[in-house]
């Protein structure tokens, strides 16, 4: 069966995100300071083939340890839509 992974890997809070303060700063300039912070991140989409849910996730899980997040200053979330 097919399903559909989603991966959303974010900077670790505890670092510096440039991406985020940058979006932030543009937002200011557009009248939007009511944004107080912005981090900036990847959504990544998987389309696996799986006998199970449970199975698809283990998979999504295993590509986002291995190539998609850096895990000294990254995380991330892994959800079968």
């Amino acid at each position: 069966m097919s399903y559909t992974v989603q991966v959303v890997i974010m900077p670790l809070k505890e670092l510096l995100d440039p991406q985020g303060k940058a979006v932030l700063g543009g937002l200011e300039n557009l009248g939007l300071g009511a944004v107080t912070d912005v981090r900036v991140g990847k959504n990544i989409t998987l389309q696996v083939d799986a006998a199970s849910k449970e199975e698809a996730l283990r998979i999504g899980e295993e590509a986002a340890k291995k190539l998609l997040a850096n895990a000294v200053m990254e995380y991330f979330e892994v959800t079968v839509l």
